[in-house]
């Protein structure tokens, strides 16, 4: 009689942690398969400083094998899941096609870049999912700095220097944060450019920096970004992005070089494959994160709209907090299924946010205590470390080198060469989930 199995489909935020429970608590009765495309989980928080130069990408990544030790890592693409059929479809990184057969399944997709049908974007803009996109947009920042050294016409050396940031959420404020002190460490590498300060505009069509976060950390956000020379400019945005600058919404042309797109994601549209009732994209479930009708199903994280018992009758907002408990009690309710443990309902309790402003700038509302500068500088560290699954001392290594030195001003041989896709809805493998 074949051994039951349980597929986790989606190595991020919620499905790492999924499977590490579902490791220690339901390893004996049933084999425990991961399915995601890449053999490593993305510490997402920290990218920007892996764009910004401050840390080395391996630092963010965690080896899949190395922490879910047991655990068999399947490398691919998940395209489709017959519910009748039980099994899930996927592409595997040299082209190859497969089928996994689940008796239990946790969709843990996670989600993609929201691309916007603007004229040009999808052309020209920087997405920014993954250690591709952090590592392509780290080097054509430097590549741009190094071209404006050698411009003789001035018009063509500002265009260089300006970098157009569309979205002010999380991601969005911290690469702007972040690559802004880079460029400032790459100018002083150019003696020729002595003087010269980058322009920096970050773009939203909300009203304030960090929209629906608390707006003591909007404020503190703000305030750092614009004490820094960066344009914040909120209730506009970009219109049409060409090869030479974009158009903005209220009708400006802006010259550049680079625009960076961290408007936000959607769900990934994995869940779509199902015919499964959906609710703005995400796959609807009980409290149980159970799919109604389908009790050998779970979803968590960015790809199901789980109930918030903080707000009645909406679901829980796609944050990485959400999709860590989520994940965890995906496993843990399971192994009840096995008649280990009992099963539970979802609860969470708000630990408040962190946003990384870089240098020694930070904002941070822990247990909802606004904190700004160096104190929000400590408790953001110290939270991204006790977070991170492994690599802690090396990542505090590399802040403590950055500290006392500056950020590697060097490119490494990203560009030229095609941009990473912008459309993650692409059949590329180079985006993992989150």
């Amino acid at each position: 009689m074949a051994r039951a199995r349980i597929v986790v489909v989606g190595g991020g935020f919620a499905g790492f942690h999924a499977a590490r429970t579902l490791l220690h608590r339901a390893r004996g009765a049933a084999e425990v398969v991961l399915l995601n495309p890449t053999d490593y989980f993305l510490y997402l928080p920290l990218l920007p400083e892996v764009a910004g130069g401050v840390l080395d990408p391996r630092r963010v990544t965690v080896p899949l094998t190395g922490t879910l030790p047991g655990i068999r890592l399947v490398l691919g693409q998940a395209h489709g899941v017959d519910v009748g059929a039980r099994t899930v479809s996927w592409t595997g990184p040299e082209g190859e096609q497969g089928t996994l057969r689940y008796d239990r399944l946790v969709l843990a997709a996670g989600s993609v870049n929201k691309l916007l049908p603007l004229p040009g974007v999808a052309d020209h803009a920087h997405g920014f999912r993954g250690i591709p996109e952090a590592l392509h947009l780290r080097d054509h920042v430097i590549r741009q700095v190094e071209l404006a050294d050698a411009a003789t016409d001035p018009a063509e050396r500002a265009a260089r220097l300006t970098f157009v940031v569309v979205g002010a959420g999380y991601t969005g404020t911290e690469v702007t944060a972040q690559i802004e002190l880079l460029t400032r460490d790459v100018l002083k590498r150019h003696p020729r450019l002595a003087g010269t300060r980058p322009r920096w505009l970050l773009l939203d069509t909300a009203d304030q920096v960090l929209p629906g976060m608390d707006e003591r950390l909007s404020a503190t956000a703000d305030r750092v970004l614009r004490e820094r020379g960066v344009e914040v400019e909120m209730g506009t945005s970009v219109s049409v992005a060409t090869a030479t600058g974009v158009k903005l919404t209220d009708g400006r042309f802006v010259e550049s070089r680079t625009l960076v797109w961290c408007v936000g994601v959607r769900p990934d549209p994995l869940a779509q494959s199902t015919g499964l009732p959906m609710t703005e994209g995400r796959l609807e479930v009980d409290e149980y994160l159970a799919v109604p009708g389908h009790p050998e199903i779970l979803a968590c994280g960015d790809a199901a709209a789980v109930p918030d018992p903080a707000r009645p009758g909406k679901p829980t907002p796609m944050t990485a907090q959400h999709a860590v408990r989520q994940g965890r009690l995906a496993g843990d309710n399971i192994a009840a299924s096995y008649g280990v443990g009992r099963r539970r309902p979802y609860r969470h309790r708000g630990l408040g946010f962190v946003v990384d402003l870089g240098g020694r700038q930070a904002a941070a509302n822990p247990l909802h205590l606004p904190l700004s500068g160096l104190a929000a500088r400590v408790v953001t560290r110290g939270y991204h470390l006790s977070a991170l699954p492994a690599n802690r001392f090396r990542t505090a290594a590399d802040w403590l080198f950055t500290a006392v030195g500056s950020r590697p001003a060097v490119q490494l041989g990203l560009v030229p060469g095609p941009a990473v896709p912008l459309d993650t809805d692409a059949p590329e493998l180079a985006h993992p989930s989150r």
